[in-house]
């Protein structure tokens, strides 16, 4: 009896165990979910329901936004900013890998970016971008209801204030992005193969490869004077409100055949799973400003974009006032050389008047020899006839 009793008690104090095990590892599940890559775009632990697991993704504060240029705020403070050692990527090779969201290429300590507050240590770059269906997207910030193909993020950390990039990110003056607008064109863009022709050896979530460095700025646009400055967020969780956004106004071009590389080589499920799922459609959808100001670091005048149909017009109005100057010119040149030569033949030229009085002089001459002769013939015949008398 004593012992069906002890083996009773046995049960219920394993019983408790149990269930004390299990509420404390319920809250370890919901910590692996926020840790892990568990968060996904769509379906399970989509964007809608990250703000259940990560609180920060439901802040005032949250990052892609939309940029309606009407709205922005002229800051004349907002210089060009400075890629410090992006060119100069030495010998040491890059590391390219998917983490089953992107891919990611972790950058050297010695790159920086200047004209901020302060010195921001670059960490690594990744991109985003959709699925070439019907749906237009891939970008994740939109300027003016417009978004590009593609976005590539560079990220940096405070590296004057804090010692590594996991103290700076939760910091709201920590990190510095430099996002960059992708478009499409006919032409390759040769700085993006350093990256595009490497995805088909990281096509799974978790695997990675060394690649050849190279020049990072390369996949800046040229302009670097005019861009979009806003307080925001990480873009995936755990949406930390900690970036000094800095969005490019000039787009960069990549051929039609790199963003369907891109689109389709990369999967976010892991090599030994069952089923396949492409890595694709990885952008946020904008969230709201909140009273929040997006600053310019140009006038709308000066970042005014010309449609190719107003290009095409100035263009051929151009060209048409090159050709009727030229045409003015010569008319110019051809008169100036006619009018000289013209005074120049008058003056060489005898004077009208000479050659009509040397003739008539000449007949008064001829007139007047016949005239002598006459006269003196007349006087011979006086001469020889003889004189009668009355």
């Amino acid at each position: 009896m004593r012992f069906t009793v002890l083996c009773v008690g046995a049960r219920r104090a394993n019983m408790e165990f149990v269930a004390l095990f299990m509420l404390l590892l319920i809250p370890g599940l919901h910590w692996t979910v926020g840790e892990d890559t568990s968060w996904t775009y769509t379906g399970m632990v989509g964007q809608s329901e990250w703000s259940d697991y990560f609180p920060d993704c439901g802040g005032n504060s949250q990052s892609p936004v939309e940029v309606v240029t009407t709205q922005t705020k002229y800051d004349p403070g907002l210089t060009p900013l400075t890629p410090l050692g992006y060119s100069q990527h030495g010998n040491k090779p890059f590391t390219l890998y998917n983490n089953g969201h992107t891919a990611v290429i972790d950058l050297p300590d010695w790159m920086s970016l200047g004209g901020l507050p302060w010195l921001f240590s670059a960490v690594q770059m990744h991109l985003h971008w959709g699925s070439g269906g019907p749906s237009i997207g891939g970008s994740e910030h939109i300027i003016n209801g417009q978004s590009a193909e593609a976005e590539l993020h560079i990220v940096h950390y405070n590296s004057e204030l804090y010692p590594n990039m996991s103290v700076a990110m939760t910091q709201r003056d920590g990190l510095a992005v430099l996002g960059v607008l992708i478009v499409t064109g006919e032409e390759t863009n040769p700085g993006f193969n350093n990256i595009i022709n490497y995805l088909s050896r990281i096509r799974h979530a978790n695997q990675k490869v060394y690649i050849p460095a190279f020049d990072v700025q390369s996949l800046l646009p040229n302009d670097l004077e005019r861009y979009y400055r806003y307080n925001g967020s990480l873009t995936t969780p755990p949406c930390y409100q900690s970036v000094i956004w800095t969005l490019f106004h000039e787009r960069v071009q990549i051929s039609k055949a790199q963003l369907l590389r891109m689109e389709t080589l990369l999967y976010s499920s892991k090599a030994g799973d069952p089923d396949r799922m492409l890595l694709q459609d990885n952008y946020r959808s904008t969230q709201p400003l909140n009273h929040r100001m997006v600053f310019a670091s140009f006038t709308a005048e000066s970042g005014k974009e010309l449609s190719s149909g107003e290009v095409t017009a100035i263009v051929i109005g151009v060209m048409c006032g090159c050709v009727g100057l030229a045409v003015i010119v010569r008319f110019i040149i051809k008169t100036i050389r006619s009018t000289s030569s013209w005074d120049v033949l008058t003056n060489n030229r005898p004077a009208p008047m000479q050659r009509m009085k040397e003739p008539e002089k000449a007949k008064e001459k001829q007139q007047e020899m016949v005239l002598n002769s006459t006269s003196q013939a007349e006087k011979k015949e006086e001469r020889s006839s003889p004189q009668t008398e009355p």
